[in-house]
C-alpha cells in the first residue's frame, strides 16, 4: 500500500501537514456528494397558481356595476382569503385585471367580485354570463386588514368592495367602527342594502353639490382608530392630508389607479429586437409609450406589485415598465 501523501506545512519546516490534508479530502468528498445528490434530485417544477372558476351568477348591483359569483367547476371549497384580498381575473382577451373580493371570507363555496364599467377590460367582465368558465390567480392581499380596537372606513364608489368584508369583520369582532361611503349618487353606489345604517354615513356628491373634503370624511372617527380608505386618488389624497389633524393610529389605503408621476425626467428606451428607440416624457411611464407601438404588451395593476408588466432587459434583469423609470434596453 502506498503511504498517504500530505501537503507540506507552511512554516518552512518541510514536514507534511496532516490537518490540511484531511481538510482537503473532506472538501473533495463534500463536492462529490453534492454533485451526486444533485443528479438524483428531481427537477424543480413550477407551481401552477391558476384557479379555474365558473361564473355561477351575475347581478346588477348599481348603475354600471355588476357583481360576479364565481365557483369551482366541481363546487369544491375555494382557497382561504382575508378581507382586503383580490383576484387576478384573466379575461377572454387575455387581459388580466384585479378585482377585490367582496363576499364573506367564511363562505368558501364561492367568491364574489364587483366590476364598474369603465373601459374595454371591464366591458369584457360585464359581458360574462352564467356558465362561462374563467381563470383566476390568487387570492392575493395587498391591502391587509390588521386587528385594532377601533376603525374608520372611507369608501368611494367601487372602493366599497375591499371595505365591505372589513366592515363585516369589524362588526363580528365587536370593535368600535364607522364607515363613510361616498360616490356620485346613490344609484351608482353598490351594496348600500348590505350596510348597517346605524354606523354608516352615506354621502353622495349629488346630494351635497360638491365632493367631500378629507376633513369631512374623517368626521365622527372613533378615538385612536385605524383608517382604511379605498377609492379615487383625489379622495385618498384629501384624507391623507387632513389625517394629520386627527388622533388616528394609522392609515391604510388602496387605489385603483396608478399614482401620478412627480418630478420625473425624460429618458429613452431601446427595443433591442426591433431596433426602435422610444422617447419617454417626464410625465409618462414606459408602459404608456410602449403601448403606442406594441398595443398587446401585457399589464394589469399599473402600480408595480402584480408583476404582469415585467419584461426582460438586455442586461439579464427585468424591468417593471409601469413604474420603473430610466433608460433601458428591453428584449422586445
Amino acid at each position: 500500500m502506498t503511504a498517504p501523501q500530505f501537503p507540506p506545512r507552511l512554516d518552512g519546516s518541510g514536514r507534511r501537514d496532516r490537518l490540511m490534508s484531511t481538510l482537503v479530502a473532506v472538501s473533495a468528498a463534500y463536492r462529490w456528494l453534492a454533485e451526486f445528490s444533485g443528479r438524483r434530485r428531481p427537477p424543480v417544477r413550477e407551481v401552477d397558481r391558476r384557479l379555474p372558476l365558473l361564473v355561477e351568477q351575475t347581478r346588477a348591483e348599481a348603475a354600471g356595476v355588476v357583481s360576479l359569483r364565481l365557483v369551482r367547476p366541481d363546487r369544491a371549497p375555494l382557497p382561504v382569503w382575508r378581507p382586503g384580498a383580490h383576484l387576478d381575473l384573466v379575461l377572454p382577451s387575455g387581459a388580466v385585471r384585479q378585482y377585490s373580493l367582496c363576499g364573506s371570507p367564511s363562505d368558501r363555496s364561492h367568491y364574489r367580485i364587483a366590476v364598474r364599467l369603465l373601459g374595454s377590460a371591464s366591458a369584457e367582465a360585464h359581458a360574462l354570463t352564467a356558465g362561462t368558465r374563467v381563470t383566476a390567480r390568487g387570492p392575493r392581499n395587498a391591502f391587509p386588514f390588521v386587528a385594532a380596537p377601533a376603525y374608520h372606513f372611507v369608501a368611494g364608489g367601487i372602493g366599497i368592495t375591499p371595505i365591505l368584508p372589513m366592515v363585516q369583520r369589524a362588526e363580528a369582532s365587536g370593535a368600535d367602527w364607522r364607515l363613510v361611503y361616498t360616490g356620485r349618487d346613490r344609484e351608482s353606489m353598490p351594496f348600500l342594502d348590505e350596510l348597517p345604517a346605524e354606523r354608516v354615513r352615506i354621502r353622495p356628491d349629488k346630494e351635497f353639490g360638491i365632493p367631500a373634503s378629507g376633513a369631512e370624511l374623517l368626521e365622527e372617527m372613533p378615538a385612536g382608530a385605524s383608517v382604511y380608505c379605498c377609492g379615487p386618488l383625489p379622495m385618498i389624497t384629501s384624507v391623507r392630508v387632513d389625517l394629520a389633524r386627527t388622533d388616528a393610529a394609522a392609515i391604510h389605503y388602496e387605489r385603483f389607479a396608478p399614482p401620478p408621476i412627480v418630478a420625473g425626467k425624460p429618458f429613452q428606451v431601446v427595443l433591442r429586437r426591433s431596433g426602435r428607440t422610444l422617447d419617454v416624457p417626464a410625465d409618462r411611464s414606459t408602459l404608456d409609450v410602449l403601448r403606442e407601438v406594441l398595443p398587446d404588451v401585457p399589464y394589469s395593476c399599473r402600480q408595480g406589485f402584480c408583476g404582469t408588466c415585467e419584461v426582460p432587459a438586455a442586461d439579464g434583469g427585468r424591468v417593471r415598465i409601469c413604474v420603473d423609470r430610466g433608460p433601458a434596453v428591453l428584449e422586445l
